[in-house]
């Protein structure tokens, strides 16, 4: 059973840094593409960023060229560092897993970031 346990929420200021982090178990980590997503209270969930098992990434616009997906094979996480974080960028960050070329899918419990001064 694939288990997401998610780390490194917290409460920043406006234009600070934050590291979240994602362990994996439960199954062969390379054949799973993993992402984080993100939903704001009132709103619904959205992709923030994916990467897959040879570190090709992809990101919303809303977060290009200010948060960083990686993944430590080795270590069986991902990690998604933010920088110049915005107010609007408060929301619980959850951590995915999906099988390659198949629907199965995993979600981690959250993680609640918050940008506030």
């Amino acid at each position: 059973q694939v288990q997401l346990v998610e780390s490194g929420g917290g409460l920043v200021q406006p234009g600070g840094s934050l590291k979240l982090s994602c362990a994996f178990s439960g199954s062969i980590f390379r054949l799973w593409v993993m992402g984080w997503y993100r939903q704001a209270p009132g709103k619904e969930r959205e992709l923030v960023a994916t990467i897959t098992s040879g570190s090709v990434a992809n990101y919303a616009d809303s977060v290009k060229d200010r948060f960083t997906i990686s993944r430590d094979n080795a270590q069986n996480t991902i990690y998604l560092q933010m920088s110049g974080l915005k107010a609007e960028d408060t929301a619980v960050y959850y951590c995915h897993a999906k099988y390659g070329g198949t629907l199965q899918q995993h979600w981690g419990q959250g993680t609640q970031v918050t940008v506030s001064s």
